[in-house]
């Protein structure tokens, strides 16, 4: 079996020009000197909250707290188990 290609014409329709934050994407598709995003159809909807969670350039920042534990209250929990 042949795989069909379908071209989406991205003029046509709903999509949207991605945003200055889209830049260095790899779902951007460009046509007629356009820039497109496959996944989403207004990209300014995904970048309303702060970050858009298709992007591929850019990772969202975890921040991990230490936490002090007393040791003496963890082995009183470990020895009650």
């Amino acid at each position: 079996m042949k795989k069909q290609v379908v071209l989406k014409n991205y003029n046509e329709g709903g999509f949207q020009p991605v945003l200055d934050k889209c830049e260095g994407c790899g779902r951007i598709v460009e046509q007629e000197g356009a820039q497109f995003c496959t996944s989403f159809l207004s990209p300014a909807a995904k970048w309303k909250l702060g970050f858009c969670n298709f992007a591929t350039h850019a990772k969202p920042e975890i921040n991990i707290t230490k936490i002090r534990i007393n040791p003496l209250k963890a082995a009183k929990r470990a020895s009650k188990k």
